[in-house]
């Protein structure tokens, strides 16, 4: 399952955002990823990286107002879906 957002933190996903995200990504036991929003039919991104690692999820290079897509797979997807997705949403962590 996956959730696209668009991105409403002013620093996008850099240094305290994303450090915020990666540590909310690892609290859950699904496989979770990040990446570019790229079209609106489903299909994954093929940049999509590890939303448990701060050195991939600052390299996507995310700035405020881009639109991402976040996927999780495992039995806490929809909670951590939930969770990543607000995180973005908000405009501060």
């Amino acid at each position: 399952m996956h959730r696209v957002v668009t991105v409403r933190q002013e620093a996008g996903l850099h240094a305290r955002p994303a450090a915020v995200f990666v540590e909310t990504a690892n609290e859950y036991d699904s496989e979770i990823t990040v990446g570019p929003a790229e079209g609106e039919d489903g299909e994954a991104a093929s940049s999509a990286v590890d939303a448990g690692s701060m050195l991939a999820v600052t390299g996507l290079g995310v700035e405020q107002g881009d639109r991402v897509r976040i996927t999780a797979e495992g039995p806490d997807a929809e909670a951590a879906l939930d969770e990543l997705a607000g995180l973005l949403t908000q405009k501060e962590p």
